[in-house]
């Protein structure tokens, strides 16, 4: 049966309903269904299958871009060990979260950490090995997490094959902390790994943050222009004292290298946008805010490399999440395929 993108997408079809596999699709989606050491509120790892779900009621004709389904788009399976980390790694946190991560003097409550965090390096090796083959095979790659602590292997990997690359961060939080309750692959502390492991990245620059500890600040402060951060408050006092997101976001692609990975938590945005991600903070962008971004980026001539998206965690009753998800999914792999000469832009 030929491929109809204007039909309704079949129940069983790929994502976005296309009918595309890995080898013919120029853009591979990775998911990471991981989650142990989230602190709040679980459920991103239900992220990639929700997201899955709910792109196949999204129209694929883009007012921008036009056809980015195109070039082909491809989400594998999720790996059966990962499946099988999370659960294990969740019921190893689990009691170090509630002890508030002091495991200091309680034999159980240290063993329980270190395989915590054993699973999470496991996680990262396999994460970057998936990522590196695919990059040496000439895909565009993009992560689909799980919380924030999963892309650090493709983050990784882009900077290995891209070297000086700049990190686009776009959160609530900045993700600075050198460990959060005992854990060193947190959600909480996947920018400062990378700042100190990932030599590869030039630059990371931040958008969207609003929650951060002090000793984050200082790390900002200290980070002697290796990190910029705009913080979500400075934008909205800018833009209430008459500039405009326009601008502002001239002042974030300035900031940028040539070549820009794209490191998206849903929580970046307005929690009205994602109410059950795991850790919400009122501000944060709009949705035509971050799209907004994704383009200006093309526009000035850099190119997004690669890219993730994560903390997007459906509601029991409520697919809104998974939606808005799928949506701001799609334009970051229209903008990507832009940046890199293979869907000019219509307008």
């Amino acid at each position: 049966m030929a491929f109809d993108p204007n039909a309704a997408a079949l129940e069983d079809s790929g994502v976005f309903g296309l009918p595309f596999d890995e080898a013919s699709a120029r853009v591979v989606l990775v998911p990471v269904p991981f989650d142990a050491t989230t602190s709040y509120r679980k459920g991103a790892a239900k992220g990639p299958a929700a997201i899955l779900d709910a792109s196949r009621q999204v129209d694929l004709f883009d007012l921008d871009l036009g056809r980015i389904y195109e070039p082909g788009i491809f989400l594998r399976a999720p790996r059966e060990e990962v499946l099988a980390w999370n659960a294990a790694a969740t019921a190893w946190a689990e009691p170090v979260i509630a002890a508030g991560g002091v495991v200091e003097g309680d034999e159980a409550l240290t063993h329980a950490l270190a395989e915590a965090n054993a699973l999470s390096a496991k996680l990262d090796e396999i994460v970057h090995a998936d990522v590196s083959t695919l990059l040496a095979a000439g895909k565009i790659v993009g992560l689909v997490g799980g919380d924030h602590a999963t892309p650090f292997g493709a983050i990784r990997a882009h900077a290995e094959r891209f070297p000086g690359l700049g990190v686009l961060h776009v959160d609530a939080h900045a993700d600075l902390r050198p460990a959060y309750e005992g854990f060193t692959r947190s959600h909480a502390s996947i920018m400062r790994n990378v700042l100190d492991e990932v030599p590869g990245v030039a630059r990371l620059v931040q958008v969207g943050i609003r929650d951060f500890s002090e000793e984050e600040h200082e790390t900002i402060t200290g980070s002697q222009g290796r990190v910029v951060t705009f913080f979500d408050a400075d934008l909205r006092r800018a833009i209430l004292g008459g500039s405009s997101w326009v601008a502002e976001v001239h002042q974030v692609v300035s900031a940028l290298p040539k070549q820009v990975y794209v490191s998206f938590d849903i929580d970046g945005l307005d929690p009205a946008l994602c109410p059950n991600t795991g850790t919400p903070v009122p501000g944060g962008l709009s949705f035509h805010e971050a799209t907004w971004l994704f383009e200006a980026i093309v526009r000035s001539g850099r190119t997004i490399v690669g890219f993730d998206l994560n903390e997007v965690a459906p509601g029991e009753d409520d697919e809104w999440d998974a939606n808005v998800g799928a949506r701001l999914l799609y334009r970051l792999i229209g903008w990507t395929l832009s940046s890199q000469g293979l869907l000019p832009p219509r307008r």
